[in-house]
């Protein structure tokens, strides 16, 4: 690859991200979502992944999809925690930064505030589901999306063999992000 060919790439993508950084820009400004969520809350911008493979279905019965690393890890942890008597179930693994938006919209109409919302939801943009690399879990007799998840076997094993995967939990408690304490949420990292 010449000089040149590595120079129009980087320009190239440069210019994508700026065009969705603004879009990032334009739909939190009309969720108002304060324009320094990102570095406020010391939360990268999420690029949306563009290469994603099903993993199966979620409790819900809908395909859920992650980036092929991430699926193959799921995968694997999976199985391994079934060889130990743990069943580890998807909740939600990729969103779009519209689905992420329509999240937020959903709960706004029901009259919550934006605050309120943040503190459990992340902005479009910044959401860890658009990289594909982020799931959330769960286990049978437990509430979904619930802090009880941390009572579970699921989650002491999660705790103790996660990271041998590549996940780790990102929202523990007194987390810097200013995110609710999420024991069902985990990302890999590879």
């Amino acid at each position: 690859m010449t000089h040149d060919t590595r120079s129009i790439i980087v320009f190239f993508q440069y210019f994508k991200k700026r065009r969705y950084q603004k879009r990032i820009a334009a739909t939190n400004d009309s969720l108002g979502i304060p324009e320094n969520y990102g570095p406020s809350r010391n939360l990268p911008l999420q690029l949306e992944a563009r290469k994603l493979v099903s993993i199966g279905c979620d409790i819900f019965q809908r395909d859920q999809r992650m980036s092929p690393g991430a699926a193959v890890a799921w995968q694997a942890m999976c199985e391994s925690a079934a060889k130990d008597r743990i069943i580890l179930q998807a909740v939600s693994a990729y969103r779009s930064v519209n689905y992420q938006a329509d999240l937020i919209r959903n709960k706004l109409d029901k009259g919550q505030r934006i605050e309120d919302i943040l503190e459990v939801s992340a902005a479009p943009g910044f959401s860890e589901h658009h990289s594909g690399c982020a799931i959330d879990i769960t286990t049978p007799d437990f509430p979904v999306l619930e802090e009880v998840f941390e009572q579970s076997e699921a989650f002491a094993w999660l705790t103790e063999s996660a990271t041998g995967f590549g996940f780790r939990m990102s929202f523990p408690r007194g987390n810097p992000h200013g995110v609710a304490y999420e024991p069902w949420h985990w990302a890999w990292r590879g």
